[in-house]
């Protein structure tokens, strides 16, 4: 039997992208992927952003009941695969096992654009949904 490939996705607050990867992962996967998320300065006890839950929500995905928390060294080190979503997050390690399976999405910031709201957060979702499933074929191929 072979073991599902666990992907820790990892961003700043753990309320939003992360939170978002994690659940079109385990959306799209359907068992054959395990995903979690976690933040590099998370606010532990909060709750996820409103937006981006209502974002996934229309293309069935849910992480309403996400609640956020911090990467730890356990967490690091249980994953298969890391990937950072956007720039604020900086993983602070030296692991070289860590570095070595952690890689880093870019995702569309259209706030950069003036775009705001539920369209901002529809364009965030559908730049990692695609970045998820391509993830996703490569690591069940």
């Amino acid at each position: 039997m072979t073991s599902i490939p666990h992907v820790l996705f990892i961003c700043q607050s753990n309320k939003g992208k992360s939170q978002m990867a994690e659940a079109l992962m385990n959306l799209h996967a359907q068992g054959r992927v395990r995903a979690t998320s976690a933040g590099t300065k998370a606010a532990v006890g909060s709750a996820v952003n409103a937006e981006s839950a209502a974002s996934l929500a229309e293309v069935g995905a849910d992480m309403s009941k996400g609640t956020p928390k911090f990467a730890s060294a356990d967490d690091l080190a249980a994953a298969d695969r890391i990937v950072i979503l956007g720039g604020a997050a900086q993983l602070e390690t030296t692991d070289e096992k860590v570095l070595a399976k952690t890689e880093r999405w870019n995702t569309v910031e259209p706030s950069h654009d003036g775009i705001e709201g539920a369209e901002r957060m529809n364009l965030i979702r559908d730049d990692i949904d695609a970045r998820v499933r391509a993830l996703l074929a490569e690591l069940t191929a």
